[in-house]
């Protein structure tokens, strides 16, 4: 298997302050909690057995697959926030919508890169 060009994803590391903690239902709050997303690493599929084009297009899907990730990771925050933290924090249902049609762009990416070509 090739070396990844870049090194995998580590959790942000903040330095420790006086300030007050932040509210454990803001959207940045929820975000850390959910935690940091996974990138792939730009390689073709692993699996040798499969053709090149194939490789590349199992590659494209898991590259979408980490991005439909991190909407989901999102979408989830803005509602637990909507849920349960201050109105002002709520990013508003056009950005919830927004998300929503994000997240079905990708699965509908993914899904064609999936299906094998006959």
């Amino acid at each position: 298997m090739t070396t990844p060009h870049s090194p995998p994803p580590r959790p942000i590391q903040e330095a420790r302050s006086n300030a007050p903690a932040p509210d454990p239902n803001s959207l940045i709050a929820i975000l850390h909690a959910i935690g940091a997303g996974a990138a792939a690493d730009g390689q073709p599929w692993p699996e040798r057995h499969h053709l090149r084009s194939r490789q590349m297009a199992l590659s494209d899907a898991d590259c979408a697959l980490t991005g439909q990730r991190i909407v989901q990771e999102i979408l989830l925050a803005a509602e637990r926030t909507r849920q349960n933290g201050e109105s002002e924090q709520y990013v508003g249902d056009r950005v919830m919508e927004g998300l929503v049609m994000a997240d079905l762009a990708l699965t509908a990416y993914i899904h064609e890169r999936m299906r094998p070509k006959d």
